[in-house]
């Protein structure tokens, strides 16, 4: 399975602490633990799992359940967005979080592009009929 963005930002978080703790970074200096508190990354973590484990559960799914998929794990990370003040999931988040969903879903044996073209939607269209953030 690809690798959630919620482990890159983890471990920016706990190499901007280590250099924190060594001396070689100034308090002044630091953002990650603002940008990526451990509420957002946990409660990331938790919907992306849950996406993994819905993904685990197709068999030859239908485009219809894998829209099921996708609009449960958007409407999770909706609402985690919202409980971090609409600020949890800037750009550069946004564009991982889709990549992760593009990624997991052919790492899955979906055939994203074909998927997309059956709905008459362009391939990084996946997310946006639900997507707030």
């Amino acid at each position: 399975m690809t690798e959630r963005p919620s482990k890159h930002w983890r471990d920016g978080v706990a190499e901007e602490a280590s250099k924190l703790a060594a001396g070689t970074l100034t308090v002044e200096d630091t953002f990650m633990a603002d940008l990526y508190p451990a509420s957002l990354l946990d409660a990331t973590d938790e919907a992306l799992g849950a996406f993994e484990s819905a993904l685990g559960t197709l068999r030859s799914p239908s485009d219809d359940e894998v829209f099921a998929a996708v609009q449960r794990v958007v409407l999770d990370l909706n609402a985690i967005n919202d409980q971090h003040d609409h600020s949890g999931y800037e750009t550069g988040e946004r564009e991982e979080l889709c990549q992760y969903i593009d990624e997991a879903l052919t790492d899955r044996g979906i055939d994203v592009p074909a998927l997309m073209a059956r709905h008459g939607l362009g391939r990084y269209e996946i997310t946006d009929k639900w997507r707030d953030w």
